[in-house]
């Protein structure tokens, strides 16, 4: 082609960044719910001196927060004069520990769960294991780390039921440990299982399996059944504790997203924390076992995070009836410019909503009154 008829460099750029918007918007762009309020930018923001608030509780005193934080820290919330102070720790190796990635040796706390009658705070770390640490603080102790002949690799998050005197916990696969959750997701595998834990014979017993990245657990009001779900489907699975169909398990409801953890309300319905929304190239590798084999094998992790919500933050938080399972309330921050990656949706008795992060150094309290 004579020069005269090259298309200009110009012309040549404008088509490939029209091609760049639409592979962006098919392939990238997170899902446009529907139905959703666009509140948590009104949340308030209390910072934190470290990264990943993954999980928030109280203890029976009602202080606190206290967050499970990405240096195998957990800090306890003293208000504005005192500000975060360090509560406990997982592991007693702390020389190299990062407040912003996580190191193995450091351990990861996730979620949180007091025992009222005691005052301890039991501790699922992703590295660790199930952990125990008294009224007073310190290093936690070792529960549980085996069920039924294999190691516990990526305890998630605990319920506990005090009048039996058991602890429920996820643990969201026997191969990766928390730094590799994402590629639990898309890798296709299913050995994900919730633990039943006698506190006073301390057998380990499996009641649930054969579970996609399962994440998040909480026991309905009434102690009858436990939800738990899987980050890689969205699915909502409970088991039956009590009751004729003890024992058995069902689907009891799908959220959009990437959900995390599960916390019961005062009035007996369920908050989960969604990481991000999801979109086309996500739903491509979820459904394909051999595309996410592949990416598992050939992508940077943080490339794949970036990829899961579009390489835009969000923050989401959904709410379900703990009756049928039906999805009540939506809440984002569609920008996600001021709440991100959420992890865990707190709701008090004085009706406030309590926000932690599995990335962002802080939470966020909504009081929607």
């Amino acid at each position: 082609m004579p020069t005269s008829q090259k298309a200009p460099a110009w012309a040549i750029a404008a088509v490939l960044a029209v091609f760049a918007v639409i592979a962006y918007q098919i392939l990238f762009a997170p899902d446009d719910l529907k139905g959703t309020k666009n509140i948590l930018p009104m949340a308030k923001t209390i910072p934190l001196p470290v990264d990943g608030p993954e999980s928030i509780e109280w203890d029976p005193q009602g202080e606190g927060p206290y967050a499970a934080v990405v240096d195998g820290r957990i800090l306890k919330w003293r208000g504005h004069d005192l500000g975060w102070v360090e509560f406990a720790y997982t592991s007693p190796l702390r020389g190299n520990c990062s407040r912003h990635e996580v190191v193995p040796t450091c351990g990861r706390p996730l979620g949180l769960s007091f025992e009222k009658k005691t005052g301890d705070l039991y501790i699922c770390d992703g590295y660790l294991g199930v952990m125990k640490v008294g009224p007073e603080g310190g290093l936690a102790e070792l529960v549980v780390d085996h069920a039924e002949g294999r190691k516990v690799m990526f305890a998630n998050q605990m319920d506990i039921d005090e009048e039996e005197d058991v602890l429920y916990f996820n643990d969201s696969s026997d191969k990766y440990h928390f730094r590799e959750v994402f590629y639990v997701i898309f890798n296709g595998e299913r050995s994900g299982r919730v633990i039943r834990f006698n506190k006073m014979t301390k057998e380990a017993k499996v009641v649930m399996d054969n579970l996609r990245c399962n994440n998040g657990l909480a026991l309905n009001k009434d102690r009858s059944f436990l939800i738990t779900c899987e980050s890689a489907t969205g699915l909502v699975h409970r088991y039956w504790i009590k009751g004729p169909k003890a024992g058995t398990r069902d689907i009891f409801s799908k959220v959009p997203g990437y959900p995390d953890n599960i916390r019961l309300t005062p009035t007996g319905d369920f908050w989960l924390g969604i990481h991000c929304k999801k979109n086309l190239i996500g739903r491509l590798m979820l459904n394909n076992k051999w595309l996410g084999k592949l990416v598992e094998k050939t992508v940077p992790l943080n490339f794949l995070i970036g990829e899961m919500h579009g390489f835009r933050q969000q923050g989401i938080a959904v709410k379900i009836s703990g009756e049928t399972g039906e999805v009540l309330e939506i809440l984002e921050d569609k920008e996600g410019k001021h709440m991100q990656y959420v992890s865990e949706a707190y709701e008090r008795d004085d009706g406030k909503l309590w926000f932690g992060s599995v990335f962002s150094p802080a939470v966020w309290v909504l009081d929607r009154k």
